[in-house]
């Protein structure tokens, strides 16, 4: 119970990568804030962490949207009293298009999920968390999702590529500025990962071949990939900040 007495936030929860980590984090004693722009899918979310006898609330979230994202942090604070651990999750991905075709409002629109998001989930949970009472020697934990693509290029993805390099930049410099404060950051990269999101947005075939060049012969699970998010904010990973952990069973070893 790693997370007994402590609240935890997830964006983009409603399904895959982050309705794992939600549930593993409540399995583990955390209350947790099941955030998502589909509140459908996030009392989805809810009603399997509750009825499996954890404690969790959904709320919507447009992570590109500064009111929504304060209103967000504001609403896990009144719920719970505080906020402990906060993994920025929501994302959008897109189909490879080569770089001179990319339209400029699919660039804008990756932009403003991708990292924009990540940005602006993580200047109000720092601000919150920096207000509130250590527990451990620490008054909050964060971590991003951002992908193989912020270490080397996403084929026919510069947006995707340049928001998930981003993401990483935004990770370090948190963390260098407020691990005085007791406030860790940490990223994930997930490799090409089993979740709803990678079968909406591309065909079989493209899903097959994913498959045959994956580590292993096979995507990852969502499951494996929260599992390191749920470490990098749990008391375990005290000593572990600033850092990108890829979770892609050895595809991009940099």
């Amino acid at each position: 119970m790693r997370f007994e007495g402590r609240t935890a936030l997830v964006t983009g929860s409603g399904g895959g990568i982050g309705r794992s980590a939600a549930e593993q984090l409540a399995r583990e004693g955390a209350q947790v804030v099941v955030a998502d722009l589909d509140l459908a899918l996030a009392k989805e979310t809810v009603e399997r962490i509750t009825t499996a006898g954890g404690t969790a609330s959904a709320i919507e979230v447009d992570v590109a949207d500064e009111p929504s994202v304060e209103a967000m942090v504001a609403t896990a604070i009144d719920r719970y009293g505080r906020l402990d651990a906060a993994l920025n999750n929501a994302g959008i991905s897109d189909s490879p298009r080569p770089f001179a075709e990319l339209p400029f409002a699919d660039w804008q629109r990756m932009i403003a999920v991708n990292l924009t998001g990540v940005f602006l989930c993580m200047k109000h949970e720092i601000r919150a968390m920096a207000e509130q009472e250590p527990l451990d020697g620490f008054r909050g934990a964060l971590c991003a999702t951002s992908s193989g693509a912020g270490r080397i290029p996403a084929p026919g993805q510069p947006h995707y590529t340049a928001a998930k390099h981003g993401v990483l930049g935004l990770v370090k410099l948190a963390a260098q500025e407020h691990l005085a404060q007791g406030i860790r950051s940490n990223a994930i990269l997930p490799g090409s990962t089993d979740t709803p999101m990678m079968h909406r947005n591309n065909p079989p075939e493209f899903i097959q071949m994913l498959e045959k060049y994956s580590p292993g012969g096979q995507l990852g699970k969502a499951e494996d990939v929260a599992a390191a998010a749920v470490w990098l904010l749990s008391p375990e990973a005290r000593h572990v900040n600033g850092q990108s952990i890829a979770v892609d069973g050895g595809g991009v070893m940099i």
